[in-house]
């Protein structure tokens, strides 16, 4: 992606400058097999367990229940009095690709042009980035992160919220195809950015079959990285997540990946009630955005976003609960989840909004979302529920790599504590 280069360059320069806001220091990886003993371990897929152990290695778990045997050599936590959580996910956000809105150079979400399948959103990725310690120390444990911009803005990738480049961080390459649905309240530019939109599916089609036909000893076709992105979106192994809020861009979108026979996930859903019967008829989930904000018309209530996971769920229809787009306030996720379990959503299901429920519809339930035998165990240690405001996440541990628990927010925190401390001995 444009300027990825320059733009580490001066974050690390500013971050240089400025040592008390450090990124936080990767953690080693496990060493040793690890239990946590005593704590009630909310497995999110199955029943509570209380006073339970949770065995893992390698970065795996490999037993969970009230009566694990534990291997020769295992380091046992005490955890007694604290809940054990599989660690959240932020379904959607620009975690890694910004860094400062009012500095442009730090930011790198949008490629040039209209039509970019081919971005891997994972390669821009910024492993320095002190929002990911923010987030981290929130319980956000995996970021989605999305490219945006344009008509087919790239590939989305479940980033993990631990590791030394982005390599390592790399959960799951691809994990969706994302594409902006046009504005429609332009009629003109909108029908014709639709047409630009089927356009290029049928290009990419083309394409598809053209190097199938050559694979087949047929005639040589030129390899285009472009279309080549698209192939796993015909063949059913990547969705396409496609942002639109209205009524009309909801039903729009659903009639057109109908005729192009690809997967659909919609993002965003400010209007998804609306048309709930018929998501759930065609199984399409939604992925909400900004639970915590105001209405955007005059006449709905001051909850009607507050509300808006209630009502999917009393419909039937799948979604998940992620924030806004900004990496700064993805530490606001859990809260977010929490305003909707105050508007009508249980908060079993306002938990499962943030695990659960974005694992199954992202393509990511074999390694996290829950926690179970042979998952990663990605998991946060709290003193009450995450999505409660005075709930503090004391350790987290992502793939088994457990977190020293500093970030920008803490470190800050620490620097004026000290200077409080400081005036009241000068008394």
């Amino acid at each position: 992606m444009k300027s990825s280069i320059i733009a580490l360059s001066l974050l690390l320069i500013s971050l240089a400058a400025v040592p008390e806001a450090e990124a936080q220091t990767p953690a080693p990886k496990q060493s040793e097999p690890i239990a946590l003993t005593g704590g009630t371990i909310h497995t999110i897929s199955g029943d509570v367990i209380e006073n339970g152990t949770i065995l893992f290695e390698d970065g795996v778990i490999t037993a969970i229940g009230t009566n694990v045997n534990l291997p020769s050599g295992t380091r046992e936590e005490d955890v007694s009095g604290k809940h054990i959580y599989p660690g959240l996910i932020d379904s959607w956000n620009q975690m890694g690709i910004t860094e400062i809105g009012a500095v442009p150079m730090t930011t790198d979400v949008n490629e040039q042009g209209p039509v970019n399948p081919n971005v891997k959103v994972e390669r821009a990725f910024n492993p320095e980035s002190r929002w990911i310690g923010v987030g981290r120390s929130a319980g956000v444990l995996t970021s989605v992160t999305s490219p945006g911009g344009g008509l087919v803005s790239g590939q989305s990738a479940a980033m993990m919220m631990d590791g030394w480049a982005w390599d390592e961080m790399t959960l799951k390459s691809g994990v969706g195809m994302i594409v902006n649905w046009p504005n429609p309240n332009n009629d003109d530019n909108y029908t014709d950015a639709i047409d630009m939109l089927r356009s290029t599916f049928a290009d990419a089609r083309s394409y598809m079959h053209a190097r199938m036909a050559m694979e087949n000893g047929g005639p040589r076709h030129d390899f285009d990285t472009r279309w080549e992105a698209m192939i796993p979106v015909f063949q059913g192994e990547r969705p396409v997540v496609v942002s639109a809020n209205e009524v009309r861009q909801i039903q729009d979108a659903i009639i057109w990946a109908e005729e192009e026979e690809v997967e659909l996930i919609i993002l965003g859903g400010r209007d998804s009630h609306m048309v709930a019967d018929h998501l759930r008829s065609k199984e399409i989930p939604v992925i909400i955005t900004e639970v915590l904000t105001s209405p955007n018309r005059s006449w709905e209530g001051y909850d009607a976003r507050y509300a808006l996971p209630a009502k999917l769920h009393e419909a039937g229809v799948k979604f998940a609960i992620a924030g806004g787009s900004s990496a700064a306030y993805v530490n606001r996720l859990p809260y977010e989840a929490g305003a909707a379990a105050a508007y009508g959503l249980s908060i079993e299901h306002a938990v499962k909004a943030l695990t659960l429920y974005p694992a199954k519809i992202l393509g990511l339930r074999d390694r996290i979302g829950a926690l179970e035998e042979g998952m990663d165990a990605t998991l946060l240690i709290t003193d009450g529920n995450p999505i409660e405001y005075a709930t503090q996440v004391e350790q987290v541990y992502v793939q088994g790599r457990k977190s020293d628990m500093m970030d920008m927010h803490r470190q800050f925190y620490e620097k004026y504590r000290e200077k409080v401390d400081q005036r009241q001995a000068e008394r």
